[in-house]
């Protein structure tokens, strides 16, 4: 593991399975009665919040506290910054006060690499989301949840996601988790498509690691896992397609559509969805959906990459499978 994690891209195929890995066994401490760990005990971690955020910030401090770290929660509104104060201050400001890990999301793309190269602090930084750019650990997350329901909890174990065939579908232009999948997937094996009208789809996408297609119903058929994307309307600044009822027509998930896919192909959706728009009501509401899985997973993967920054590395996790990370008290 390398001390931060800015983009998913950043990750080798042993990275990134050994986060996996680390993470089935965080999963087994929500079984616990008390779902607690040591292991970041006197530890303090900032989550450094500059957009709004409900999943991937109570996400990361239920994860923080698991672990028994010291938490601070900031918010952009009601700060120093709504009055001007620049990233910079606030970062010397974090380090003056000696912590230890900066979970930062923030609206331009690009800022958390600034914060981790820049020298302005000298802590651990972990990227939950920028801009338009990356969001390492939803990707992480949703790699871990096809694992195990495409391969197995404990089958799993030490495996990657080779010849597994993934669709992401919708909004990939203003996407940051449609970025960080296409980087992780492909590192983990899988081939991936990304569906989009063609104005959702980024300039340069020739040089991403996936195929591209411009129709939704082709793809079904041999899609092991489809994932929907929200149509992010605060990040447009013009009109992308005629209307809402046109792109749910031809890029939208319903029954009929998911009867399309294989028996063991599983829907999914970073959240939040927008019902009767990307996904219907009966798609979200199935089975095949794995939606809340997504957000319980998310808590253990963010333990597992925050044990791997700060708590130990590769030599401490081996330890821990073979005395058992979940029996310590």
């Amino acid at each position: 593991m390398q001390r931060h994690l800015i983009s998913a891209a950043d990750l080798t195929r042993d990275d990134a399975v050994l986060i996996l890995d680390t993470a089935e066994e965080m999963a087994r401490v929500a079984d616990r009665p008390i779902k607690k760990l040591p292991t970041l005990r006197g530890r303090t971690i900032v989550n450094l919040f500059f957009e709004d955020s409900t999943r991937t910030r109570i996400s990361f401090e239920a994860a923080e506290k698991r672990l028994s770290a010291d938490v601070i929660n900031f918010s952009a509104k009601g700060s120093s910054v709504s009055k001007g104060e620049s990233l910079k201050d606030t970062a010397q400001t974090l380090e003056a006060m000696g912590v230890d890990a900066v979970v930062i999301r923030h609206g331009a793309s690009g800022a958390p690499y600034r914060l981790a190269n820049s020298g302005w602090i000298d802590a651990a930084v972990v990227n939950a989301g920028d801009g338009t750019h990356q969001h390492p650990t939803q990707a992480l997350l949703d790699a871990f949840t096809m694992r195990r329901r495409l391969v197995g909890r404990d089958a799993g174990l030490g495996q990657d996601l080779a010849g597994r065939r993934i669709t992401l579908v919708g909004d990939v232009l203003h996407s940051r988790v449609a970025r960080s999948n296409v980087d992780l997937l492909h590192t983990l094996g899988a081939e991936v498509t990304v569906v989009a009208p063609p104005t959702l789809i980024p300039v340069g996408v020739e040089a991403w690691p996936c195929e591209v297609s411009y129709d939704l119903d082709s793809t079904l058929s041999k899609s092991d896992a489809v994932m929907m994307l929200r149509v992010q309307r605060e990040r447009m600044n013009a009109a992308f397609f005629p209307t809402e009822r046109e792109y749910s027509r031809r890029y939208g998930l319903d029954g009929d559509r998911m009867a399309k896919m294989p028996e063991h192909a599983i829907v999914m959706h970073p959240g939040p969805m927008v019902r009767g728009m990307e996904i219907t009501a009966e798609v979200a509401d199935s089975p095949r959906c794995t939606v809340v899985e997504q957000v319980t997973n998310g808590v253990s993967i963010r333990m597992a990459v925050l044990y791997l920054l700060l708590g130990g590395n590769e030599p401490a996790v081996s330890h821990a499978r073979t005395t058992g990370i979940t029996e310590e008290k």
